[in-house]
C-alpha cells in the first residue's frame, strides 16, 4: 500500500520538514510506502495528480500496491488531498484509468467543499487553531457522514495550527 503526504504552507511554500516528512517516516515504520510530495505552490494540484499518476504507472518498479492508496495533508496539503481524493479528480487530470483514493487523512484545514464522490475521511484539528476552524472541519465531516461516507474527527484542546505529529504538545 502507499500514501502521498502533502505539506501545508498556504500555497506559498512547502512545509515538508515539519509536516509531510515526519508523517511519511512514521507511516513507513508501520510497513507502508509513504511518499512526501514537494510540489510547486502555484501548481500544487497538478503536481499531486502527476505524482499519483507516476506512482500508479511505475507501481511494479516502485514495488507498491496501487489498490487502496491514501492521500494525506496538513493545511493547504489537506486541501490538495481532499480535492484529489474526490471521485472525479483523476478524470479531470486526464487519467480516468487511475482509481480513486481509498481514504483522505487531513489535518487543520478550512477546506469545506463536499461531494457524494468524496472518500472515507479522517480529520483532526487543534481547538486553538486561528486559521482552520474546528467547527468548519466538523461540519464538513458531518455532511460526508450524512452522505454515508465513513469519517472520523478529532479536536485537540490547546493545540493551534500546524501541530504535525503532535510531538511535544
Amino acid at each position: 500500500k502507499f500514501t502521498i503526504m502533502n505539506a501545508g504552507g498556504g500555497f506559498m511554500y512547502v512545509g515538508a520538514m515539519h509536516d509531510s516528512f515526519p508523517h511519511a517516516l512514521e507511516v513507513s515504520k508501520m510497513g507502508y510506502n509513504a511518499f512526501a510530495l514537494i510540489y510547486r505552490p502555484n501548481y500544487a494540484y497538478d503536481d499531486l495528480a502527476q505524482a499519483i499518476a507516476y506512482i500508479y504507472d511505475h507501481a511494479e518498479e516502485l514495488e507498491v500496491d496501487t489498490e487502496g492508496y491514501s492521500l494525506w495533508g496538513g493545511s493547504a496539503g489537506a486541501r490538495m488531498a481532499a480535492t484529489l481524493g474526490n471521485g472525479d479528480a483523476m478524470d479531470y487530470f486526464g487519467r480516468p484509468d487511475i482509481p480513486q483514493a481509498a481514504a483522505v487523512i487531513m489535518q487543520y484545514t478550512g477546506y469545506s467543499s463536499v461531494s457524494r464522490k468524496d472518500v472515507a475521511t479522517y480529520a483532526c484539528v487543534g481547538a486553538n487553531d486561528g486559521i482552520a476552524s474546528w467547527r468548519m472541519m466538523q461540519s464538513r465531516l458531518q455532511t460526508l457522514s450524512d452522505y454515508g461516507i465513513a469519517t472520523e474527527f478529532h479536536v485537540y484542546d490547546g493545540l493551534s495550527h500546524g501541530f504535525g505529529l503532535g510531538t511535544g504538545t
